[in-house]
């Protein structure tokens, strides 16, 4: 909402998840189309095996980034044990299937913390001044806050797992799931957004939570939820980042012992990515728009516009042509705004409406604003 303006950033939300429910769908129909039944398979049977190995980096280094990080003090020592006790366990499942209770408490969790959003919306927002600038309708840097929106709504990289797991799979099934999914997701999405940026407007941080006072205990107890959501999801990606690396070097097939190994290595490297990173927004806006885009946007259009011999005014071929060129602005644009607007973070520092005495602090804090506006606006973090 910081990065494209309260009103677009809405409308944003709106068309990037239309735009997940489509390609989702558009996907399983390629995959049917082809006779393949994974996303990698898909792409190397429509452009052979560059585009097989483009397709893997991108779908690792998706859920390879999604890293297990957390926000409690002592991250690292929180980050490890956890890692430990909860992530490794979790992710040694070969059945992605197993994972799914799991998932849905993650979902019950993320709707405890919206909870604790929306209450603090309400008590803790008119005590905060609005910025100058919080209802402009759009803003310069809404195609960042595109790849951040990209980020929170890409499942891609797992969808034929889960798909292959349904009992009796069709395509009419898989839309009606998608398509209940998805409001689901813009429902929580859209509240979260709103809430946070009512609450905060200009001075909202690349991590909501970083916004908060540390003495709040009811946000304290809504940040162990999200330790507890993040814990619970990540074993998810980590399948999809083994099962790439499968497929590439072990013909999709490993041993037992060599998927032990490799997951041990996967949430390895990627604790000690979390361990030596903690700002999140930079993140979410690097992986959406070098990841996220052309797994969302790119790949699916072009696979379903060389594998669909429907006429070329069909729906589904002239909503896929707008696509592949919008995602390429979006990857290409976003990333040079990323690097060239490169976000500040603030982590572990308390913000200025958290002391007694903030008068003062309000005006160096109205100043300070206008500045970090102009070099290096930060973003709404918006949760998976």
């Amino acid at each position: 909402m910081k990065q494209a303006g309260f009103p677009l950033g809405i409308l944003l939300l709106f068309w990037v998840s239309y735009i997940t429910d489509f390609s989702l769908i558009l996907l399983i129909k390629g995959g049917a189309l082809s006779g393949t039944d994974t996303y990698q398979s898909l792409v190397n049977k429509t452009f052979g095996f560059p585009g097989y190995l483009l397709l893997s980096a991108l779908q690792f280094m998706y859920p390879f980034i999604v890293d297990p990080g957390s926000l409690f003090i002592g991250r690292h020592f929180i980050i490890v044990v956890s890692t430990v006790t909860f992530t490794l366990p979790l992710s040694l499942y070969r059945d992605i299937a197993k994972l799914g209770k799991i998932s849905f408490i993650s979902t019950i969790l993320t709707t405890v913390i919206l909870g604790i959003v929306m209450t603090r919306a309400v008590s803790l927002g008119p005590n905060i001044p609005k910025t100058e600038d919080a209802w402009v309708f759009a803003k310069r840097n809404a195609i960042q806050a595109i790849g951040v929106m990209s980020f929170a709504f890409i499942c891609h990289h797992n969808c034929f797992l889960v798909y292959g797991s349904l009992e009796e799979p069709t395509v009419a099934k898989w839309c009606r799931i998608i398509h209940t999914s998805i409001l689901v997701s813009i429902f929580i999405c859209v509240l979260f957004a709103t809430c946070g940026y009512l609450t905060f407007t200009g001075f909202t941080q690349g991590d909501l939570f970083e916004n908060y006072c540390k003495s709040d205990d009811l946000v304290t107890f809504g940040r162990f939820c999200y330790g507890i959501t993040v814990i619970l999801t990540y074993p998810i990606e980590c399948f999809v980042t083994r099962e790439v690396i499968a497929n590439v070097f072990f013909g999709g097939n490993p041993s037992s012992v060599f998927h032990i190994i490799l997951t041990v290595v996967i949430i390895t490297a990627a604790t000690l990515v979390s361990l030596l990173i903690d700002c999140l927004g930079i993140v979410l806006e690097l992986n959406g728009v070098l990841c996220a885009a052309p797994l969302i946007f790119i790949i699916p259009s072009a696979c379903y516009l060389k594998l669909s011999e429907e006429p070329r005014t069909h729906a589904d071929k002239i909503m896929a042509c707008v696509m592949l060129p919008v995602g390429a602005v979006v990857m290409v644009v976003g990333f040079i705004m990323a690097i060239t607007n490169p976000q500040d973070c603030t982590h572990g520092q308390e913000m200025f409406y958290c002391f007694p005495d903030n008068t003062s602090l309000t005006n160096i804090s109205h100043s300070h604003l206008q500045l970090t506006t102009q070099l290096s606006p930060w973003n709404l973090s918006i949760f998976q």
